[in-house]
């Protein structure tokens, strides 16, 4: 039992000890390295994008990249006004769109960015790609996969705990405890970051956008299309994502507070 408490309060050391996100300042737990992350996204990366067919629309692509070289400037700018330089040097950016009918995007840490031509099918403006761009980066800026990932660590320290709690059990017992452990730390733990982060990277990706010159109130409109052509179904208690009533109520609610990150 001892062995047991030491190791639960060595957990929450790691917790509390923690840093902060940029721009909303929440704590957040760092056990593996920024290189680590940067090495494995890069490889990850450069395997996909090796892989991926490249649009062949000239003008979307366009698009992509001018939006994306905004968003990263005001990115880079926020993050040096704010005694966060040393930060910029984690980003090597790159803007990408591949033939894919996917209504999807995704930033890598580092700042690798591929948008989906399925996406642009719903994409009117560069406000509305603004509202994607910011999010993905803003994934990025708050080390999002790095939280992840010291979470499944944390994760394995619990089941490990929980394992030594449970030895003397039968195999019966010991098998339903990591089976409720298991569950229990997915819905408890794992998922509720994951919705976290989401909404997180909505904040964020509009502070971004509005930083970078475009309309956040566009946000709104986008959701409600990406509402209308998603299929549904998961309940937001077992999803990664947080329901698209919360995201978009949630996003209604911050504009009157972006006015201070306009433009001057």
């Amino acid at each position: 039992m001892k062995k047991l408490l030491s190791s639960l309060i060595v957990c929450v050391f790691l917790f509390t000890g923690c840093g902060s996100v940029p721009i909303t300042g929440r704590r957040q737990v760092m056990l593996v390295s920024e290189q680590e992350v940067l090495s494995a996204s890069l490889t990850q990366y450069n395997q996909f994008i090796n892989t991926a067919k490249k649009s062949a629309n000239a003008a979307q692509t366009a698009q992509v990249v001018r939006v994306g070289k905004k968003i990263a400037a005001a990115t880079e700018e926020y993050l040096k006004a704010n005694g966060l330089a040393n930060e910029t040097s984690n980003f090597s950016w790159a803007f990408n769109l591949v033939s894919d009918p996917q209504v999807n995007g995704f930033c890598m840490p580092g700042g690798k960015i591929v948008i989906y031509e399925g996406l642009m099918k719903i994409i009117a403006s560069d406000d509305e790609l603004a509202v994607v761009m910011g999010h993905e980066v803003a994934h990025a800026v708050a080390k999002h996969s790095n939280e992840r990932m010291s979470q499944q660590v944390l994760t394995q320290y619990g089941a490990a705990i929980l394992s030594q709690a449970v030895s003397k059990k039968s195999a019966a017992v010991q098998t339903a405890a990591n089976t409720i452990y298991g569950l229990g730390s997915e819905v408890g733990v794992i998922l509720p970051f994951s919705r976290t982060h989401e909404l997180e990277a909505d904040y964020m990706g509009l502070v971004l956008m509005t930083m970078a010159g475009y309309n956040p109130s566009t946000a709104v409109n986008f959701w409600q299309k990406m509402a209308a052509n998603s299929a549904g179904g998961t309940p937001e208690f077992l999803s990664t994502h947080p329901s698209d009533s919360r995201r978009i109520s949630d996003i209604q609610k911050y504009l009157p507070e972006l006015e201070k990150f306009k433009k001057k």
